[in-house]
């Protein structure tokens, strides 16, 4: 008899975090949106000390100014910090200033300035960066109201960012509720939630959003009508979504996993919520990550059309709406460029990162092995 040798030197295989970890790093512009979106994020978050200016913050001497670029060589020669010159407005009727080569304003960092809570709690008076009053550092120019463009961009995305994320929260927690119980439970359930879905499909989403934000008041805070539009966008958010968990459901309910289950005796809610849904996930992540750019337009519709979030309060929507006369485009490009410019990048980078969490997330891909 021939002895025949047994290679038992094999590698074990990956775990599936390494295997997406391994199908991420494949995706450069997967990566790329993601730190753009973190970045982003980060921003938003800490607007208030990274921003100059508060958002409601006017300078009646200063409407329309241009964008100020940093300078570090001046008259007298190199400085060791960046800084702008001072302007004064020499022609009032086209909004053109001239800058005085002789006010040189440094550029100080973490300077006092508008108090503010910083994450909602900690009260503070530090901002990032800024000038030494009276004179005023505008990175992207400012409004009609003397605003500063940039403070206004980084409150704005405190607004149009997170509401895509809380109407997604919302709106997919009752999709898979409603679709895994209408895929488990079938019959007249199934029937009840899937006519409920089509019909609210049936309707343009557009006049849909628009039709619904006309039955809250438009004279309420800022506030209340943020909550107002993320019910709105969650409301119609939920039925596609819904359609789609009830397909994988039925599929995943004829599972052997899910038969023992129902043979131990767990109940139908124990059944949905810890051995269905979650085999869902991969799908809805990706979901998730591919649905947040609508909500985020839906945002900046409402606010661009007038009847989203209000004056003074900022979202990358009503700061589009300064840019609708020629006047603006011809004249004060900033007002388009600036906000339309952000929602760009981010619609971008939540489609370049869920199409490779797509990938990475596909259960069709090799999972063995290393690379």
């Amino acid at each position: 008899m021939t002895d025949v040798a047994i290679d038992l030197d094999l590698a074990p295989p990956d775990s599936p975090w390494r295997v997406f970890r391994r199908q991420m790093r494949r995706s450069p512009l997967a990566i790329a949106g993601g730190v753009v979106l973190a970045v982003f994020y980060l921003l938003a978050l800490f607007a208030p000390f990274v921003a100059p200016y508060t958002q409601e913050e006017m300078d009646r001497d200063r409407y329309f100014h241009p964008p100020q670029g940093l300078h570090w060589f001046g008259p007298d020669g190199v400085h060791l910090r960046p800084f702008v010159y001072d302007t004064t407005l020499a022609d009032a009727g086209a909004f053109h200033y001239a800058e005085d080569s002789a006010a040189i304003r440094p550029v100080r960092f973490f300077v006092r300035g508008g108090a503010y809570e910083l994450l909602g709690f900690i009260p503070m008076d530090r901002h990032l960066f800024g000038v030494d009053a009276p004179a005023r550092i505008y990175l992207l120019g400012s409004d009609s109201f003397g605003r500063d463009v940039f403070s206004r961009l980084l409150f704005g995305g405190q607004i149009s960012l997170t509401v895509g994320l809380v109407g997604i929260l919302i709106s997919f927690t009752l999709g898979l509720l409603l679709g895994g119980v209408s895929g488990y439970l079938g019959g007249f359930t199934d029937t009840t939630i899937m006519r409920g879905t089509e019909l609210l499909l049936s309707i343009p989403s557009l006049y849909l959003i628009v039709a619904m934000r006309n039955v809250i008041p438009i004279d309420l805070p800022s506030q209340q009508v943020y909550l107002g539009i993320v019910a709105i966008l969650a409301f119609i958010g939920w039925a596609s979504l819904a359609r789609v968990i009830r397909g994988l459901v039925l599929t995943i309910r004829k599972s052997e996993f899910v038969t023992a289950a129902e043979a131990l005796g767990y109940s139908r809610t124990r059944i949905i919520t810890r051995h269905i849904l979650p085999n869902t996930m991969s799908y809805v992540i990706v979901a998730a990550t591919l649905s947040i750019p609508s909500y985020i337009l839906g945002e900046v519709v409402l606010s661009f059309i007038g009847v989203g979030v209000q004056e003074p309060s900022a979202s990358w929507g009503n700061m589009l709406n300064q840019a609708r006369s020629i006047r603006a485009l011809t004249s004060f490009p900033w007002l388009l460029y600036v906000p339309g410019t952000a929602i760009f990048l981010t619609v971008m980078a939540f489609n370049f990162l869920g199409d490779g969490l797509r990938d990475a997330l596909d259960p069709r891909r090799t999972s063995g092995g290393r690379a």
